[in-house]
């Protein structure tokens, strides 16, 4: 048995089956872990799903706020785009998106040393912390009630935990902490618009990536995720990102976590899913603007 961790998939279904088929995955015996953002933008979005619903059993799957999009755009919250429309119009769009809604913000792994979460963990959270508020916010996406409480975590929440916060406010900083997190300020605030990679310039105004804030909680654990296509493919004893950008016309990265050394296997995106322009024009939300989950 294998198990292979890949990074975002966002649609792009043909390239995700390639990798799969470089890595000799067996559906019999091996597993995978998907480290969010399993749609969106890509144009096999539907196929994506459909085909990690079929192998359920052997998936471990965390959301991503591309997968976030999708669920609120399900109940009306968001508006839909072309490459989504397939799903909601689906006739099995119900038994897709509830078994979506039932995935994790966090998982963990004790015997393979692992974990794994979207964006990565919040430095204000250890590993109970986390564990904790990501079982929190799991159980009210999984409720009758979630297209309401989804509602309220698309609204403009704090970029700092607080512990005396209103219960929506602490969820709302949950949620982007897992969905959105990149960059840290040296106070533990998130930076939540700056997307690119981190240089030298970044860290002088006092950002850097959030898993090198400085007294950032210990986590025994080392941490998978995704989300952050310009830092790419980034490995240290304390997290492994995996996001190498396919939809952008990079590679999508599948990475083996089961044996002593990490085995890392990448593929060329089948085709550039959008362009260097449409990219600069997307999801990028000014600090007046509601948090784009």
């Amino acid at each position: 048995m294998a198990v292979w961790a890949i990074g975002d998939i966002q649609g792009c279904y043909n390239s995700f089956r390639e990798l799969l088929e470089k890595i000799d995955f067996d559906v019999k015996q091996d597993k995978l872990w998907i480290a969010g953002d399993l749609v969106n933008r890509g144009e096999g979005s539907l196929e994506t799903l459909e085909y990690l619903y079929s192998i359920k059993e052997n998936v471990e799957i965390v959301l991503g706020n591309h997968d976030i999009t999708l669920i609120a755009a399900y109940y009306g919250i968001k508006k839909s785009n072309p490459t989504i429309d397939p799903i909601l119009k689906s006739p099995e769009a119900k038994k897709l998106i509830d078994w979506l809604r039932g995935q994790k913000f966090l998982h963990v792994d004790y015997q393979l040393g692992f974990c794994m979460a979207h964006a990565g963990i919040s430095p204000e959270f250890d590993l109970g912390m986390a564990m904790m508020y990501a079982k929190g916010v799991e159980e009210k996406l999984q409720s009758d009630h979630a297209g309401i409480w989804l509602e309220q975590m698309l609204r403009k929440g704090s970029n700092r935990f607080n512990r005396e916060a209103s219960l929506i406010d602490i969820d709302r900083y949950i949620v982007s902490a897992f969905t959105r997190m990149r960059f840290c300020y040296g106070d533990h605030r998130l930076d939540f618009d700056q997307k690119g990679a981190p240089t030298d310039e970044l860290r002088k105004k006092g950002l850097k990536p959030w898993f090198e804030c400085k007294d950032r909680k210990d986590i025994d654990l080392r941490i998978i995720f995704g989300h952050w296509s310009t830092l790419g493919l980034y490995e240290d004893e304390h997290v492994l990102a995996l996001d190498t950008g396919c939809l952008w016309g990079g590679q999508l990265t599948a990475a083996r976590i089961d044996s002593d050394e990490i085995e890392i296997v990448s593929i060329d995106c089948a085709k550039k899913e959008l362009t260097k322009k449409d990219e600069s024009e997307v999801e990028r939300p000014t600090s007046q603007d509601a948090p784009q989950i």
